[in-house]
């Protein structure tokens, strides 16, 4: 007698309309641009002025948003590290069908484990998967603590804080890393730039 819960009897329907279809009707190829780094590295800001940039070449893009995600996809998780993995699990699996869909999926995430974001990486041919690497130093993301966080944190009333209490394991082999020049942070619209030029040369932004 088989159950609900087993998912042995269920199987995957092809349907005629593929993802080559859907990329010529977009005249782009799908992919997911994942970025990772410490809380106020970033993230977020890179995330929109990616999406910004994009749609401005009407190019389609939609950007998962970590924290925006907890309030609805992930709202039943917490931060313990099976809940963290179960996190990142949850939107690879979305980004991925963003990218089936034929969209330039931005997903901006702290994903602070390399086995998690290697594990979203698996999801998709390795060469759709481009992982940014916000590499701020701790003081500078501590420096601009917009949401508080790691005060909270040095005073101990928020317990494994990614950067200061747990640990953030960076990318070893990703395909772009953003830091400071001479000690100066990028402005948002050329760290794009970076992100975008490396869009058009693997050929992402045509059919």
């Amino acid at each position: 007698m088989s159950s609900l819960g087993n998912s042995t009897n269920i199987f995957w329907h092809e349907c005629p309309v593929g993802k080559p279809d859907r990329q010529k009707l977009l005249q782009q190829k799908g992919c997911v641009v994942w970025i990772t780094g410490l809380s106020g590295s970033g993230k977020s800001t890179l995330a929109c002025s990616i999406g910004r940039e994009l749609h401005s070449r009407g190019k389609l893009s939609y950007v998962l948003d970590g924290d925006n995600l907890r309030h609805g996809l992930n709202k039943d998780l917490g931060f313990k590290g099976e809940d963290r993995a179960e996190n990142i699990r949850r939107v690879g699996e979305v980004a991925k069908l963003f990218a089936d869909a034929g969209l330039i999926c931005i997903a901006s995430l702290i994903s602070p484990y390399r086995k998690d974001r290697d594990a979203c990486r698996s999801l998709l041919p390795d060469a759709s998967f481009i992982e940014v690497f916000m590499n701020m130093p701790l003081e500078v993301c501590e420096k601009r603590d917009a949401k508080g966080l790691y005060k909270l944190a040095r005073e101990g009333k928020i317990k494994g804080f990614t950067g200061i209490d747990d640990p953030y394991e960076p990318p070893l082999n990703c395909e772009i890393e953003i830091q400071q020049h001479h000690g100066i942070c990028p402005a948002p619209n050329v760290m794009a730039g970076q992100v975008l030029s490396y869009l058009e040369e693997k050929g992402f932004l045509h059919a």
